[in-house]
């Protein structure tokens, strides 16, 4: 699996949608990672977070999908919920730990090595975006190729 991802801020969803064929590289400054399903891990994350189910999220339409070239073939940006980009931004360090183990372990069981500390850099890199953005309009979203 080679998996491009990419988490940015923007003022609003055309902004995003507007860097899916290139990237956020140009437009934004975002947080480079690779090979997971960010997709997946959104929704895995926001359920960790608030306690509403994986499947009640995915029926909710969650993370939104604001660009999709390809139906799903080619990259993709999606917007983080305000619940999960408040869970973020309110998050303490040891909840912080806790997720991202819950996430492992999740990925775990799902036959997915994912290294604890990076899990735990990830979210913690994503909670220091989400900080930046407490009070304005601007969004958190990932551009995933």
């Amino acid at each position: 699996m080679s998996i491009v991802i990419k988490f940015f801020v923007a003022p609003g969803h055309d902004a995003a949608a507007a860097v899916v064929d290139g990237g956020p590289d140009e437009a934004f400054e975002p947080l480079s990672y690779g090979n997971f399903d960010a997709e997946e891990a959104m929704i895995e994350w926001e359920s960790i977070f608030t306690g509403r189910s994986f499947d009640a999220l995915v029926a909710a339409g969650e993370p939104e999908a604001v660009a999709d070239l390809d139906d799903g073939e080619g990259p993709v940006v999606f917007a983080a919920s305000r619940a999960l980009q408040g869970a973020l931004a309110a998050v303490d360090q040891s909840r912080l730990v806790e997720v991202s183990q819950s996430w492992v372990e999740e990925r775990a069981s799902d036959g997915e090595a994912f290294d604890q500390d990076i899990a735990t850099k990830i979210l913690s890199d994503l909670a220091r975006l989400a900080r930046g953005i407490v009070g304005r309009d601007d969004r958190l979203y990932c551009w995933m190729a």
